[in-house]
Order: C-alpha cells, then sequence, then structure tokens
C-alpha cells in the first residue's frame, strides 16, 4: 500500500494526490458508517425490538448495565486505550499529537459505541463514528507520509465524511469541520473536504437509499409564518438555558460518576440510575431516534410505548409532564453512560433534548391557547436550538436539520433559534461540551493563530536544565572554581532535599570573585530570591506576562513543592513561538 501511494506521489502533484486520498477516506469513512449502523442496529433488532408495546419491560432494568460492563472491558483488555469523548479526541490530537491517531480508533469506536448503544445507553452514535473517521483520515495520511498541515487536512476529511455519511448530509459535513474542528478556511482545504463529504454521502446512500435519517415532511401547515417569530424567540431563548443546562449537567454528573473509587461502584451506579430511568422513560433507551421521530410527527402517544404509564397517553398535562422529564433525565442518563465507562457521544442527546423543548412550546401553546402551533417544525428548529448551543456551532445546527427533513422552508426560524440560543448560552459559558477542558489545559486549537501556537508548544519541552546547581552551604571561594567550567551566569541554590532557596547571579559575584579574603563568605550572602517561580505543567500562554511584570528574561521552574526543575528563558519562548506560527501558518 505503501508502495503504491509512492509511485502515486511521484505522478501526481501535492494537490491531486490530496483529492485523492480525500475521496478513498471519504469511501473508507462512508463504509465504516454503514458497518456501525448495521451492527447497532442488529444489537437493538435482537433485545428490544420484539417488546410488546402496551407492556413495560423489566429487562430495560438490567440492559444498559450489561452494555457498560462489556464496553469497559472491551476499551481495558482488548482496545487499552481512551475511546470516549470522540470529538474531543479528535481536537486533542490536532493539538497535541500532530493530528496522529492510534490505527484501531479505525473499528474500535465502533464495537465500543455499538454495544453501548445498542444496550440502551443514552448517548448518540456520531461521536464514536467522528472518530473513526478521523482515525481513517489520520492513519491513511500516515501511510502516505503526510506532512502536519496535509495529515490534519485529511484527518478532518475523514471526520466530515463520517458526520456527512451518519446524516446523509454532505454540507453539514463540511461546516461542522470549518466551525468545530475549526479548520481555516482556504481553497485547498474546501475542495478536499467537499470530496470525502459527497464521496462518503453517496456511499451511504448506495447502502441505506436515499430517505432522510429523520423521515418527516413539512406540509403547508407546517411553514413558518410571520406572526410565529415572537414564538420562535421564545423557543431560542429556552434553548440557549436548555443548552447551558445539558452542558453543565453533563460536568457535574460526570465529575461525580469519575470521583467513585472503582469502577464496580461506577457500574453499579450507572446500572441502577439507567436501568430506572429507562424503564420509567423507555424513549431514554439509546440514542432515541424513534422516540424523536414519533415526536416530530406529533404522535406523543408514541413515547408511552412499554412505559409505566402506556394507559394515560391520551391525557394531554400528562403527555406534557411526561415529555419534560424525559428531556431533563435524557442529559442525566447520557452524562452517567459517558462517565462510567460507556462509548458514545452527545451529538445525538443535543438533537434529542432540543426536539423534546421546541415540542414542549408548541404543546404548552397548543394546550394553554388552543393556537394550533405545528409541533413538527417548532421540533425540528429545536433541534437546531439546543444543538447551537451545547456545541458552539450554530451554522453546523442550521445546516444539518435543514437537509436532514429537507425542511429548507424553515431556514429563517432556524437563524433566529440558532443564533439567539448560541448568544444566550455563550453568555452563560463560552466553551462547547468538546472545548472546555481542552481550553482549560490549553489544548484547544482555534481559528486564532496567534494563540493556537501557543497550544503547540508545552513548558517541559522549552525549560533549560544544564544549570549548576550550589549548595547553601557552599561559599564564593568554592563558586569561584565551579564558574570556570559554567556556561551559564545564573546558579539555583538549593538544599540537600532538592528545594529551590534562591538564586545567584554571576554579576553580583563579579566584584569579591577576584578578592581571596572574601572567598569565605557564605554564598547565601550573595543569594536572591527569583521574582517569580514557575510551576511545572503550567501553560505557556500564562508564563509568557510574568516576564513583562517582572521584568526579567529568566525564571525558575519548580514543582509543588517547590523542588527545583529547572529555568524557562523569554528568549526561548518567542523563538518556539515563531516556529509554531510557522507551523499552523503552513
Amino acid at each position: 500500500m505503501r508502495g503504491l501511494l509512492r509511485r502515486l506521489s511521484r505522478r501526481l502533484s501535492e494537490r491531486q494526490m490530496i483529492a485523492l486520498l480525500a475521496v478513498v477516506v471519504g469511501l473508507l469513512a462512508g463504509l465504516g458508517t454503514c458497518f456501525f449502523e448495521m451492527l447497532l442496529h442488529g444489537v437493538k433488532a435482537a433485545l428490544v425490538m420484539w417488546f410488546p408495546v402496551d407492556q413495560a419491560q423489566v429487562l430495560y432494568l438490567i440492559y444498559p448495565a450489561i452494555g457498560i460492563v462489556l464496553a469497559t472491558l472491551f476499551v481495558k483488555y482488548i482496545v487499552r486505550d481512551e475511546i470516549s469523548e470522540g470529538v474531543t479526541r479528535v481536537l486533542y490530537a490536532m493539538s497535541r499529537r500532530d493530528s496522529r491517531i492510534a490505527s484501531h480508533n479505525c473499528w474500535s469506536s465502533i464495537v465500543g459505541g455499538a454495544t453501548t448503544i445498542g444496550f440502551g445507553g443514552s448517548v448518540g452514535p456520531e461521536a464514536p463514528i467522528v472518530l473513526t473517521g478521523a482515525a481513517i483520515g489520520s492513519n491513511v495520511g500516515k501511510l502516505a507520509r503526510l506532512n502536519y498541515k496535509d495529515l490534519t487536512l485529511l484527518l478532518c476529511c475523514g471526520a466530515g465524511a463520517a458526520v456527512a455519511a451518519i446524516f446523509k448530509a454532505p454540507i453539514t459535513g463540511v461546516v461542522f469541520v470549518l466551525e468545530i474542528l475549526m479548520l481555516g478556511i482556504t481553497s485547498t482545504s474546501i475542495f478536499p473536504l467537499l470530496l470525502a463529504s459527497v464521496t462518503a454521502t453517496t456511499t451511504a446512500l448506495i447502502y441505506r437509499g436515499f430517505d432522510p435519517i429523520i423521515a418527516v415532511t413539512l406540509s403547508e401547515a407546517d411553514v413558518f409564518v410571520i406572526n410565529q417569530i415572537p414564538l420562535y424567540i421564545l423557543l431560542g431563548v429556552c434553548c440557549g438555558l436548555m443548552s447551558y443546562y445539558f452542558t453543565s449537567m453533563n460536568s457535574i454528573v460526570g465529575t461525580f460518576v469519575k470521583r467513585l473509587p472503582s469502577q464496580a461502584k461506577r457500574w453499579a451506579f450507572a446500572g441502577v440510575v439507567l436501568g430506572v430511568l429507562i424503564f420509567i422513560f423507555p424513549p431514554l433507551y439509546g440514542e432515541g431516534y424513534e422516540g424523536l421521530t414519533s415526536l416530530m410527527h406529533g404522535n406523543v402517544t408514541a413515547l408511552f410505548d412499554n412505559s409505566l404509564f402506556f394507559k394515560f397517553s391520551s391525557i394531554e398535562w400528562v403527555a406534557i409532564i411526561y415529555v419534560t422529564a424525559i428531556m431533563f433525565f435524557k442529559v442525566i442518563a447520557m452524562a452517567t453512560t459517558n462517565a462510567s465507562g460507556g462509548v458514545g457521544g452527545t451529538f445525538a442527546p443535543s438533537l434529542f433534548v432540543g426536539a423534546f423543548m421546541g415540542a414542549i412550546v408548541a404543546l404548552v401553546c397548543n394546550a394553554l391557547f388552543d393556537w394550533n402551533i405545528p409541533i413538527v417544525s417548532f421540533t425540528l428548529v429545536g433541534m437546531a436550538g439546543v444543538m447551537a448551543g451545547v456545541m458552539k456551532a450554530p451554522l453546523t445546527s442550521i445546516f444539518l436539520i435543514a437537509e436532514l427533513s429537507n425542511g429548507y422552508g424553515l431556514f429563517i426560524p432556524l437563524m433566529i433559534v440558532a443564533a439567539i440560543s448560541f448568544a444566550v448560552d455563550y453568555a452563560l459559558d463560552r466553551d462547547s461540551i468538546y472545548t472546555k477542558q481542552l481550553r482549560m489545559r490549553g489544548e484547544l486549537l482555534t481559528h486564532d493563530k496567534d494563540q493556537s501556537a501557543f497550544v503547540f508548544m508545552k513548558l517541559e519541552d522549552l525549560m533549560e536544565t544544564d544549570f549548576i546547581r550550589i549548595k547553601e552551604n557552599m561559599t564564593l571561594g568554592d563558586i569561584v572554581h565551579i564558574i570556570s567550567s559554567a556556561r551559564r551566569n545564573i546558579f539555583p541554590v538549593i538544599d540537600n532535599f532538592g528545594h529551590l532557596l534562591g538564586v545567584v547571579q554571576l554579576d553580583d559575584l563579579r566584584e569579591d570573585m577576584f578578592k581571596q579574603d572574601r572567598w569565605g563568605r557564605s554564598i547565601t550572602y550573595y543569594m536572591i530570591q527569583p521574582p517569580y517561580k514557575i510551576l511545572e505543567h503550567e501553560q505557556v500562554q500564562s508564563v509568557l506576562p510574568r516576564f513583562e511584570e517582572n521584568h526579567t528574561w529568566m525564571l525558575p521552574v519548580v514543582d509543588r513543592n517547590n523542588r527545583y526543575l529547572g529555568f524557562i528563558s523569554k528568549s526561548r519562548i518567542l523563538n518556539a513561538y515563531r516556529e509554531a506560527l510557522v507551523k499552523i501558518s503552513q
């Protein structure tokens, strides 16, 4: 394979080679997506599709726990690597691993995701598919020995192709890469992205047919009318607040579950929480697209299938409470699944919650005011609203819903709700559900090249350690003999345990170093305290201002116990910054 790629690279120009590889990546990502969906459908068909709709099913209490245990064991003993939080891992690979993703991710996320979701884990298949597509792009690029720029482009082609294939939405695949993965828009990047997305979508259409993933058609009653704008503004605000609840609750539940002292306790907690929630609210099973589609068609009673409340499905206020509870508990179920060891994403849950948010607004207006608000259009627009807030991706959400449902007549309300939801959620939390942890760790690439340059820089790589350490009990005479072989003009003073006590500068010794009568002085006489100590693993962008504040070019680095590690210089950071800026600019 590598030999073939080498021969092709000699015959084709760089752009032609990237275009050809983009088609290959799109084809492989499309096939991977189709295989994932077939595997997931097979697992769900074997487990739940034979349930009578008018009976509650006790098996819902144990299925999710089994799925999470199987997925966790698969990851721990077979994969032996983290494969959850797929989109975040793609962003991390771009910023910290030179866009290199382990080859097992080409298949491991498919198996782990299908096991988790098929057994009822309340997460989405998109994140595992995105990681799979990105891994395919990265590994094809590694085989072709591409540089960082082209390897990143091919990784993004794979991620975009996976999104395009799973939703049969090629435009969404391209916009997803530009908005969420934050790839720069250039003529050399757009064309391969288009090729990969179109190829993957075509592959999906061949194997899965032309029906959209959400089979809904807008009738004349569902078309946007001007007097509904106030309601869409209200929906936008509600979606923004729900987006903040989504990300906040995901963080709270995830932190709680991960702090449990053992994996067995995480399994037990997830098994109880998910089992009870899904037993009471069956639409929480899996990614929930079946319930979402029923809701969109105005068939609220279908949400009561296999539920304890099946006989109350025709009571309007019961339906509203039931739908509202499902919306809020979906986030808890999703966060519990992911944190306890399941493999899945937040893409589908954000669509699910958004659909229920839109439906609730329509149902409440119809129940209270008898306004006959179209539930289909509000459900679709609500999906875009919550997704725009959760992912900080209004364009992706707009194009996705338009392509999913052929609902191009809803562009104006889609834009209104997505923009308002994005603005409300951004005012409460500037980060998306994918970028929060990465930004806190300084590992997030953005469209701001100045900021992104710092992402490539690690403090431990820039630290200099070739400084001669001197002990506190040394004298000036001892140092005079050391200076003859020293290449540095600054010396860290440490105790017997390696703790940094201060520094001695050569300039402070010059006056006395040639006066032998002063050689008996303790070196602590000349020691000064550094103006600032840098902690190991600090972010480089937070370190640079310390040099300006303290008017110095060199600062010591210590660990949390004040043990000396080395020095960092302002000039070293600036040189590394220029190199990183050239790297991302090219």
